[in-house]
């Protein structure tokens, strides 16, 4: 169990690091290809898609990524 955890609050940082960089690509009008779907329904779904990416991916570092640093000490 702590297996997943410690994935999930790595694949959270993942996802938060995407949508920030993301955010500041779109800036430039670049995308990742992976993400480059988020702009097929218009700028400002994109622009809420980044951030909700941004926020549960926070999310999950915050409830399962701070978990392996606290068994490590």
């Amino acid at each position: 169990m702590e297996d997943i955890t410690a994935k999930l609050g790595k694949a959270g940082l993942l996802l938060a690091a995407m949508g920030i960089i993301s955010m500041i690509l779109s800036i430039f009008n670049y995308n990742f290809r992976l993400l480059a779907w988020i702009d097929i329904w218009g700028t400002t779904m994109g622009w809420i898609i980044r951030v909700i990416l941004i926020l549960g991916g926070g999310a999950l570092f915050y409830f399962f990524g701070r978990e392996e640093e606290e068994q490590q000490q």
